[in-house]
């Protein structure tokens, strides 16, 4: 039975579907104004781990993942470098769809776009004018009127009269509160902009996310989730326009995934330490990164570091020793191993007890590989089968153990060092044979002799 840990309740609850075994789950995307960071892959591999569990249990899931394509960032970068709005969001994301495969994140089964959704936008915030939750202050913009609505601040635990204690109404806007927030914004010279009632502008970055989810999932669906830093005021925001507009429950579970810290630090362009997915795929295999990403629990943080990292790689490296050599077969035995894996993944996603069976299995494929080999490769392949669910361990073993930590060693160089050394051995040319072997150990390089073959590996 599936516990997921519900942020509007604060409390795990039994996971129920509110239709039969069909689950809805809409998870705030990127903005793409730019190359995603590490805290974006962060939250796209923790909820590509909900799916692929969601999925593993039986469930039929339709998983929305939106793309925020205009917004204040995509225009003021575009200007920047010159080019149209569209053209930068194209090449960014191509370039997050890149990022995504290399570590091995399902792709959403829809992707809307916030500018294919303008006209349902428009809808919604007349619906809200009509019902008195907006406001149109004749300047081009239109504002969502928070006091009006009840239960705002249910889901971050904020009290409006908190809020309101050092808000201010800047110079050039029209609230009559603080505390709202802008629905449609009136266009400014030079920036991309849609018809409206209230003139030509485009919408706020709340109301996209209101409109896309419902538009695909329906006026209430089953998780909404997103990084924690988004909890205040972009899901806030969410719940009071989509509660307001439908008269419904918005979502019935939200799920919030934890932030990256960088050497203890939280990651931020100001403070130097901020990292794109390429930028550490460039040094770091990808299956390292993923591993780094599954096997800290969703909801807490991740603290990168070059020794976290060094963690991850010895961890997989571990896993694959395990694997190295068996045949391959079906999974078979282990049965108390995939209870223990099934019991940790169903206590909200327990990735970290997960992990902790995973080890548990090697231990054991590893006693028994001399012993019972034929046991050994059935549970090998159960290693596999669990890990899977976590999105990693489906390399060539052999292939892995080479890659080196940024996975680009020169295999072909390793093996023509290896065919030359033979071949001096073969001509009892120990002098160039040890030369050779201690040129392939400073490359990293382990040699393993064996009835007359040479198999290698990367050093620990």
């Amino acid at each position: 039975m599936l516990n997921i840990y519900n942020t509007l309740t604060k409390s795990k609850e039994v996971f129920k579907p509110l239709d039969g075994n069909k689950v809805k789950m809409y998870v705030c995307g990127m903005t793409v104004y730019d190359f995603c960071h590490l805290g974006h892959g962060r939250s796209m591999v923790a909820f590509d781990l909900v799916t692929r569990w969601l999925r593993y249990s039986g469930y039929d899931l339709t998983y929305v993942r939106n793309i925020t394509d205009i917004d204040d960032k995509i225009i003021n970068r575009a200007r920047e470098n010159g080019e149209s709005f569209d053209a930068l969001t194209a090449r960014m994301i191509e370039a997050m769809h890149e990022d995504e495969a290399r570590l091995n994140i399902l792709k959403p089964d829809q992707e809307p776009r916030a500018t294919d959704h303008i006209p349902g936008m428009l809808a919604m915030i007349q619906t809200l004018i009509d019902k008195g939750y907006a406001y149109a202050p004749g300047n081009g913009d239109v504002y969502y009127r928070v006091g009006k609505f009840v239960g705002y601040g249910k889901l971050s635990r904020k009290k409006i009269e908190d809020l309101r204690i050092g808000a201010r109404i800047e110079v050039d806007e029209s609230k009559q509160d603080p505390l709202d927030f802008v629905l449609w914004k009136g266009v400014k010279p030079g920036e991309p902009s849609w018809q409206s009632p209230w003139g030509a502008g485009r919408p706020g970055w709340h109301i996209e996310c209101s409109v896309m989810s419902t538009c695909c999932l329906g006026e209430t669906f089953d998780i909404h989730g997103g990084g924690n830093d988004l909890e205040f005021p972009h899901h806030e925001n969410e719940i009071a326009q989509s509660e307001a507009a439908t008269g419904k429950p918005y979502a019935n579970a939200w799920m919030h995934c934890g932030m990256i810290r960088i050497n203890g630090e939280k990651m931020s362009k100001s403070l130097n330490n901020f990292f794109t997915i390429r930028d550490v795929l460039a040094k770091y295999h990808p299956e390292v990164v993923r591993y780094l990403l599954v096997a800290s629990h969703y909801r807490s943080s991740i603290n990168y570091s070059e020794d976290s990292l060094r963690e991850s790689k010895g961890a997989l490296e571990r896993f694959y020793h395990a694997l190295r050599g068996l045949p391959a077969v079906a999974p078979a035995g282990g049965e108390d191993y995939v209870q223990r894996f099934t019991a940790a993944m169903n206590d909200d996603i327990g990735t970290p007890e997960a992990c902790a069976v995973l080890f548990d299995l090697v231990r054991e494929i590893n006693r028994l590989r001399e012993s019972d080999p034929a046991a050994a490769a059935g549970l090998a392949a159960r290693l596999r089968e669990l890990a899977g669910l976590l999105g990693v361990l489906q390399l060539d073993a052999d292939d892995f153990l080479r890659a080196g930590a940024d996975g680009r060693i020169d295999a072909a160089q390793v093996e023509a060092l290896i065919e030359a050394r033979l071949a001096a051995r073969t001509h009892k040319d120990w002098a160039e044979s040890d030369r050779i072997r201690d040129q392939l150990t400073a490359m990293g390089v382990v040699l393993e002799d064996s009835k007359g073959t040479t198999t290698w590996r990367l050093a620990d």
